[in-house]
């Protein structure tokens, strides 16, 4: 009978079953490196994308901050110009205003009964001293006054005799408030 040894070939078997799983080591090693590698660049990819999209829409947020700089100036301008016009309409509404006034007070007195030796106007409210012949002649002067359309609250604070000349005469005091003219807007 034939003697065969088998042991070499079994520890060459043995051999190559050790390198071949040594080599699947190290190619999945090497794959997995691959592949940590491709997803470390694509992450980098990814970032530099995003760093990107930060730096663009930055400069978009600048852009739009400025605009809305400018149109908060544009704003401040606008009511500066209203606060303007609405100071002109005053002033336009008050032109003739003291001209108003006078014209009233010459249609409210009583002629060569009354006359004035005081007059005060501060703001609406206006103070009238003066003096006439008799009761009649204020009472007269004080309906008048509220006719005129330019006073409301027409009231007598004092009466007094005075005499002057030998006559006796009436000083009294009157106060009223003036109304506002209604503004009108012109285009």
């Amino acid at each position: 009978m034939i003697r065969i040894n088998l042991l070499p070939f079994r520890a060459a078997r043995k051999k190559e079953n050790i390198r071949r799983q040594v080599s699947i080591f190290l190619l999945s090693l090497a794959f997995l490196l691959i592949i940590l590698v491709y997803y470390n660049w694509s992450l980098g990819g990814k970032v530099d994308g995003l760093n990107q999209e930060i730096k663009q829409t930055q400069a978009e947020l600048d852009k739009y901050e400025k605009i809305n700089k400018e149109i908060q100036d544009i704003k401040q301008k606008l009511s500066n110009l209203k606060k303007k016009m609405a100071v002109m309409e005053t002033l336009e509404a008050n032109r003739f205003a003291p001209t108003r006034l006078m014209d009233s007070m010459t249609q409210a007195i009583v002629p060569k009964r009354m006359w004035f030796t005081k007059f005060e106007s501060k703001d609406n409210n206006v103070k009238i001293a003066g003096i006439a012949l008799d009761n009649k002649t204020v009472a007269d002067f004080m309906v008048r006054l509220e006719q005129t359309g330019l006073f409301s609250d027409v009231d007598l604070k004092t009466l007094k005799q005075k005499k002057v000349s030998k006559s006796n005469l009436k000083s009294f005091q009157v106060s009223c408030t003036k109304k506002q003219p209604a503004i009108t807007k012109t285009n």
